[in-house]
């Protein structure tokens, strides 16, 4: 027998959800539409149905897909994966940790609803090429078609408890020679970083990663006396001169950058930077042209 309060709190529910969607991808879809107008269709003539490798089974994929022969020779269940399909499926992920959840000004979006909105466009911009795209370590299987942007956003929107969730990106199983774009801050140590993209870089896949920071997290603006809370149980620091730390911080921020780099460029990646006071629109080019460098390549020729 359900709790009689069940149907009401779900009913709630939806209307969050609901009132939060549609501001969400109106946004995302303009930004993507003011992008494809500067880019030409990015299709990629795939490979039809020839066979190019066997990868874990995911949530979402049809058991017909099932390589019975190849599952047997292991514990592990397959799939049989076209070249189509492994050249033209993107896996994004974006921070939704406490640390995104923090502006410096009303005027200005969270770091996190940034992050949500790039990675919605692009996956408009991608499913637009007829390309297939996933959220990371949700387990889904990449989708491809218009009409999947939605289920994207509602993924998105279902975050969870941001005290619990990780700033870094989960391993998860993926394909060889997929793609991947990390949205988030990435101020965890370096160390932690570069085991994270370290895991996926040896599947091997692809990836890209755009670091989104408030303006005031590159420049320390304040002046005085002033107490910062951490949002992720980091605890308290009071400075009491903030203008004396600001050119050994923004040195700190510059070399922790230079690493990010760094750890990028070891795995074959990009990496890009973006601040919420800047249009989301040259971020979002950034991304889109880095996910096709030879059609890049090619229209410049």
């Amino acid at each position: 027998m359900k709790h009689p309060e069940a149907p009401a709190a779900s009913a709630r529910r939806a209307e969050q959800l609901a009132a939060r969607l549609p501001p969400l991808l109106v946004a995302a879809e303009r930004v993507a539409a003011t992008v494809a107008q500067g880019v030409h269709g990015r299709r990629r003539v795939g490979q039809g149905d020839s066979f190019w490798q066997f990868r874990p089974f995911l949530a979402g994929d049809p058991v017909s897909r099932i390589d019975w022969r190849q599952s047997a020779k292991s514990d592990r269940t397959f799939v049989r994966e076209t070249e189509w399909e492994a050249a033209q499926s993107v896996w994004l992920w974006r921070d939704a940790s406490a640390g995104m959840r923090w502006r410096s000004s009303p005027r200005l979006p969270e770091k996190a609803e940034r992050a949500e909105l790039l990675l919605l466009a692009l996956a408009s911009l991608l499913l637009r090429g007829g390309e297939r795209v996933a959220l990371l370590g949700l387990g889904m299987r990449p989708v491809s078609g218009r009409g999947m942007i939605e289920l994207l956003a509602q993924a998105v929107a279902r975050r969870g408890d941001p005290g619990t969730l990780s700033p870094l990106p989960p391993a998860a199983p993926l394909p060889a020679h997929a793609r991947v774009v990390l949205i988030g801050d990435f101020l965890s140590p370096l160390d932690a970083v570069q085991a994270a993209i370290g895991r996926l870089a040896a599947i091997p896949v692809s990836g890209h990663l755009l670091q989104v920071l408030d303006p005031a997290e590159e420049v320390l603006p304040f002046r005085g006396r002033v107490r910062f809370e951490g949002l992720a149980r980091e605890g308290a620091a009071l400075i009491g001169k903030v203008e004396g730390i600001r050119a050994d911080y923004q040195a700190r921020l510059a070399a922790h950058q230079e690493g990010l780099k760094a750890i990028a460029a070891a795995a074959g990646w990009s990496f890009a930077t973006h601040r919420t006071d800047h249009a989301p629109e040259t971020a979002l080019m950034g991304l889109y042209l880095a996910l096709a460098p030879d059609r890049v390549r090619g229209r410049a020729a």
